[in-house]
């Protein structure tokens, strides 16, 4: 089997198992010419945009043995080892170890570790060895027997250095220097240049890793000259750290979401309290605002020497402009105190009402925390409507008399209270949700009644007679008008 691309004359071989390798088949070639060569070969599409994609999460997947990491090319990883290897028992260990964590995946893997980039590639794609160590001394004497491409030399380098009979690295180590040099001396790319990349395995010319990090935290931190031991100053610090941090926002172009303030007393003690935000904020004033009451709880002890704020959780954020009195929008002070309530009472107790898309009372809303911008997703969360002024959190079954079989109730028990009907509207009926309940579940005749007490309620008939999907109609209390 191959897996084909789309190239300048057509479908080439992008890659292939060993049994087309076995059977004469090579990357680069073309799929018509393959099939010459073997009729019944399979062929499938390469997903060349999934495959780098995957290579770019395991490149901070493989940094659980070591923090410097990138993807190479199309299917390799380059790791820089230095002073981990201990840590997982030594470098035979280290690579028995990858070997087990990649075939756990579905990968097989062919592993080198070297004193240089070069060598190391070299060695896990034409070395022969599922895993190979190779230490400084050795670098050369590895090195020679193998291929000119593995030095990650172009194609057409190759060609050049085999019509020239340097078919390996051996052979090119021998030749004079001097030569080499007249001979690719104004060569700057280093896949054209077999003397640079020859240096660069052999480490006469230093490469350097350079890993896909992390973005850096934005952070603000404040060393002080004397330790402080009271609150009023420890306010004044966070103040200042919130200028710093918002400078910093506004200078990568986003707004902060979740705020961590930490300070570090003299002890060695750590004191940390954060915040959220409804909406991506960069306000420095509004931010200091939100950490008012939780300072408090702060115990100095012999003093704080260090504090900083960090956004945790950080946004996008475009530059918004007040309008013409410079008053600023009713959206953004609406955000503001809903910010203040949720840090001053809690996530779970400021509560905003999110649409469900559904016309049955009890599934028309949900009750969500108000900082989550996307309260739709959550699934374990208070469900209840706006309309009538309470409804119940579930129907609860009544006991009605009613003059006709279809009509609205005369006379209902609830909660073991009897209620006459002084009058009522109604009814408003409400079909099933066909495309999410059994073919069992019947409408609702909704009504609002009130008593001869003047109590005002909002009930519902489910069922009607002989509507062949139960027994008799069922009645339901479902909430208290106003």
């Amino acid at each position: 089997m191959v897996l084909a691309r789309e190239a300048t004359h057509g479908r080439v071989v992008h890659d292939c198992n060993a049994a087309a390798v076995a059977a004469g088949i090579s990357r680069g070639s073309r799929i018509t010419d393959m099939r010459a060569i073997l009729p019944d070969l399979r062929v499938e599409d390469a997903a060349c945009a999934a495959d780098a994609a995957d290579l770019a999460m395991l490149s901070f997947w493989v940094r659980r043995w070591c923090p410097w990491a990138q993807s190479d090319g199309a299917d390799g990883l380059l790791l820089d080892c230095t002073g981990s290897d201990h840590l997982h028992g030594g470098e035979e260990a280290m690579l028995r170890e990858m070997t087990r964590a990649f075939a756990a995946m579905g990968l097989t893997a062919r592993l080198a570790i070297a004193p240089t980039i070069g060598t190391a590639w070299a060695l896990a794609r034409h070395g022969g060895h599922k895993r190979f160590i190779c230490e400084e001394a050795d670098a050369a004497r590895h090195l020679a027997p193998l291929p000119v491409p593995a030095l990650r030399l172009d194609g057409a380098t190759v060609l050049l250095l085999k019509r020239l009979g340097l078919k390996s690295i051996g052979a090119l180590m021998d030749v004079p220097r001097e030569a080499l040099i007249r001979r690719f001396r104004r060569i700057e790319a280093p896949s054209a240049n077999p003397v640079l990349r020859l240096d660069q395995a052999l480490g006469r010319h230093k490469e350097l890793l350079v890993s896909e990090d992390i973005a850096p935290p934005l952070r603000a931190l404040r060393k002080l000259a004397e330790p402080i031991g009271h609150l009023d100053g420890l306010s004044q610090i966070l103040r200042d750290l919130a200028v710093d941090l918002c400078a910093l926002l506004e200078r990568e172009g986003r707004g902060a979401r979740g705020l961590v303030f930490t300070a570090y007393r003299v002890d060695g003690g750590v004191l940390q309290c954060d915040v959220r935000t409804g909406r991506a904020n960069r306000d420095p004033a509004h931010l200091t605002a939100l950490f008012d009451g939780k300072l408090d709880r702060f115990d100095p002890g012999f003093g704080i020497e260090a504090a900083a704020l960090e956004a945790v959780d950080s946004e996008v954020l475009a530059a918004a402009q007040d309008d013409l009195t410079g008053k600023t929008r009713d959206d953004m002070a609406f955000t503001g105190l809903i910010d203040r309530l949720v840090a001053r009472l809690g996530i779970g107790a400021v509560l905003k009402p999110v649409r469900q898309g559904s016309h049955i009372p009890e599934r028309g809303e949900l009750w969500a925390p108000a900082a989550i911008e996307n309260a739709g997703s959550l699934s374990a969360v208070q469900r209840r409507t706006t309309t009538p002024l309470r409804m119940l959190q579930r129907p609860e079954e009544a006991e009605v008399i009613h003059a006709v079989p279809d009509g609205p109730p005369a006379r209902f028990r609830w909660r073991y209270k009897l209620h006459d009907v002084a009058r009522s509207q109604g009814p408003e009926r409400i079909a099933p949700e066909w495309w999410r309940e059994n073919s069992r579940a019947r409408l609702r005749d909704y009504y609002h009644v009130e008593d001869s007490e003047g109590r005002r309620f909002w009930l519902y008939r489910e069922g009607l007679m002989d509507d062949g999907r139960g027994g008799n109609p069922q009645w339901f209390v479902h909430g208290l008008d106003a």
